[in-house]
């Protein structure tokens, strides 16, 4: 602990590596102290932006969010919150006149409500725990929130006269998820009625004595609940399964509740996929959601589905097109919906124009225009007359708000929140660069340069390997594994959207599935090859790094690599398919990807043929091995047994484990120490 102490005292005073590049790049340090902007929401009335920025503060170990107003035009933001503990799920109340939030002021996270310029701020609720996820009704006739829930206690209740004893007893799978145990407590969706300011009543659980959660552990949130537009219903998504059940299923189905007679009805039985994210059209006649079709496979096609509250007619609306919606609002007439949708590794904004009645044969790909390009991703989106306003980001900025014209996509940025970053920080270009792979189709390969390039010097280069394994490497801005960060330490980084990644069509996304180890492995190494044929890439200075499946990637490289790198980092990887497939948690992903348990006849291939560890006797590389001590879906084991594997081998590797994180490097000073030993880990292999 103290040598930790003392290199955080470094970090702080800043080392080389985190204070300064030879370019004049980005460093981790800019990066902490960048402001992270988002969940913006317009007024009723259409004229002002309220959005929250987070700053972290370095020697506290925690980040803390303020509220800002801007007019709808642009102009220069205002602050209205200032305050220790942060302001969290700021909405409008639907008159304008007020701006609810949730804070801990108070001691635990309570709903509170001030003027819309920051004063008179007033505690509404004071409910036992606290609440989450909070939304006015339409109408501000209710409160709507999340709060958990104690379910009756387990078999631990028989020892607790044992009050010094620490275990834990299981009877069935689910016992922990993500980062966290098991601990008999559920998240349940609540209403209140409210009226000018305050509550009135009881909370009303609208899950009562049901042993499940909503929204969707680990990462649902205010997206999974919606009020009708007329207040008499509650819609929530929810997947009523335990234990194994739970483990082996993504069917999560949409439910209406009653509020006045109390009756549920599940709006999607039958639908075996994920449904998510409901929303109302603005007439309220038609309820809109996003839908996987198939149980099992969470990196399904995400379809946007329509239902006719009268008829109960279900409508596949964009099931012609060949790709995910990942977002989407209704137009203000409900004529048209608005959707975000990959396109060649960036997120882009699409108007859909709705037929006057819904039906499958009606609506044509025709139907469908792109209003955005670039490279860029747009992540949310709020329709304001002619314009849709959002937050957008790319690899050279993180994320601003931005106004779209609908019928031109002309841009304009209306937030700067670091503005002062980049004017001290030099960026580098980005490249868009088409490979052809050993299967003779084209794969778009980002290539990122340092600030200062010179294409006279040679460089040494980084294969960047995605983790999901059915995620983009789109135009994100990443606070760990940041590009521009890398290209300022004065590596070429090579980026390439391989086999299994979205945006590309679902033949390309799919491919990837019980193929972990084969065209996926060749597309990176096409990658590489192809840009390491550059006059300024050091073909002796390579090195592969990557967390998750990317993890598991470079696990597998080091096995197959013949001596193209010099080094490699894996975070999180996934090392021996069987021990990961015993110990890790959402059991739907592995048998969908791996295709089955380790004991089926016949056995999958995957286990075989794609397991890291079985081509550990290959491993002539030194390795770095980065680990969570609280990641339950790649256990800290897969990263202990490649390390220990790399030791007996004779090979210079290091294990850094951080034994409070999960499967991300989440606080301040851990991530500090995360990119101090990153970058010194690669200079001292890839530098001369």
């Amino acid at each position: 602990m103290r040598n930790l102490i003392c290199m955080l005292g470094l970090l702080l005073l800043g080392t080389p590596v985190l204070a300064q590049s030879s370019q004049g790049g980005l460093t981790p340090m800019a990066l902490w102290e960048m402001g992270r902007l988002g969940d913006e929401q317009v007024s009723p009335d259409g004229k002002t932006i309220l959005y929250g920025v987070t700053h972290y503060d370095i020697k506290e170990n925690k980040g803390n969010r303020d509220l800002y107003l801007l007019p709808v035009g642009g102009g220069e933001p205002v602050q209205i919150t200032e305050t220790p503990g942060g302001e969290y799920n700021a909405r409008w109340r639907p008159d304008g006149q007020k701006i609810g939030y949730l804070s801990a002021t108070s001691g635990s996270m309570q709903l509170w409500e001030m003027n819309t310029d920051g004063t008179g701020a007033v505690q509404v609720t004071n409910i036992e725990g606290g609440i989450d996820n909070f939304a006015y009704s339409p109408k501000g006739n209710y409160i709507s929130f999340t709060r958990q829930i104690e379910m009756p206690a387990g078999p631990e209740a028989e020892y607790a006269d044992l009050d010094k004893a620490e275990f834990r007893i299981m009877d069935d799978l689910m016992y922990r998820h993500w980062d966290g145990w098991e601990d008999n407590a559920r998240t349940h969706p609540h209403y209140m009625a409210y009226e000018n300011g305050a509550v009135k009543g009881d909370p009303v659980d609208i899950m009562k004595g049901e042993p499940f959660d909503a929204p969707l552990k680990p990462f649902g949130g205010l997206e999974e609940i919606t009020w009708s537009n007329d207040e008499t219903a509650i819609i929530y998504v929810c997947k009523k399964k335990q234990g194994k059940e739970w483990a082996v299923s993504t069917n999560s189905d949409l439910y209406q509740y009653e509020l006045g007679s109390g009756v549920t009805t599940n709006l999607t039985e039958g639908m075996m996929g994920y449904d998510n994210q409901p929303a109302f059209s603005p007439d309220g006649r038609t309820l809109a959601w996003l839908s996987m079709a198939r149980d099992g496979y969470e990196s399904d096609r995400n379809v946007l589905y329509m239902m006719d509250m009268v008829t109960r007619e279900k409508t596949a609306v964009t099931d012609f097109l060949d790709e995910s919606v990942t977002g989407f609002i209704w137009g203000e007439q409900s004529k048209k919906v608005y959707l975000i949708s990959g396109k060649q590794a960036t997120y882009q904004y699409f108007e859909l124009s709705l037929p006057k009645s819904l039906g499958k044969s009606e609506i044509k790909s025709n139907s469908l225009r792109q209003i955005t390009s670039g490279m860029h991703d747009y992540l949310s989106m709020t329709q304001v007359g002619k314009q849709l306003i959002g937050a957008k980001r790319s690899m050279s900025m993180a994320n601003e708000l931005f106004a779209v014209d609908i019928a031109t996509g002309k841009e304009t940025q209306l937030t700067f929140e670091n503005r002062e970053t980049y004017e001290k920080h030099a960026m580098g270009k980005v490249e868009k660069r088409m490979v052809t792979t050993s299967d003779n189709k084209e794969m778009l390969v980002w290539v990122i340069y340092p600030p200062d390039f010179d294409p006279a010097k040679k460089y040494p280069a980084l294969l960047y390997c995605q983790g999901g394994p059915q995620a983009a490497v789109s135009q994100f801005f990443s606070y760990r594994w940041n590009f521009q960060l890398m290209a300022a330490q004065g590596y070429i980084v090579v980026a390439p959207n391989r086999r299994g990644l979205p945006s590309f069509g679902s033949e390309w996304n799919e491919q990837i599935s019980g193929d972990w180890g084969g065209q996926a492995m060749k597309d990176y190494l096409a990658a590489i090859d192809d840009v390491s044929k550059e006059d300024f890439v050091d073909e002796e200075r390579l090195g592969a790094v990557g967390a998750s499946y990317g993890g598991y990637s470079v696990y597998y490289l080091a096995g197959i690599h013949n001596k193209r790198f010099k080094t490699f980092i894996s975070h999180c990887g996934l090392f021996n398919l069987e021990s990961w497939y015993g110990t890790t948690e959402e059991l739907f992903f592995a048998n969908f990807d791996i295709k089955g348990a380790y004991w089926e006849e016949p056995k999958p291939k995957s286990y075989e043929m794609f397991s890291p560890h079985k081509l550990v006797a290959n491993w002539d590389t030194p390795i770095m091995v980065i680990h969570g001590g609280q990641d339950f879906r790649v256990p800290e084991s897969e990263g202990m047994q490649a390390f220990q594997a790399a030791q007996l081998k004779g090979l210079p590797s290091r294990f850094l484990y951080f034994p409070n994180e999960g499967h991300w490097v989440l606080s301040p000073q851990n991530g500090l120490v995360w990119h101090s030993e990153f970058f010194n880990w690669l200079d001292r292999f890839l530098k001369k």
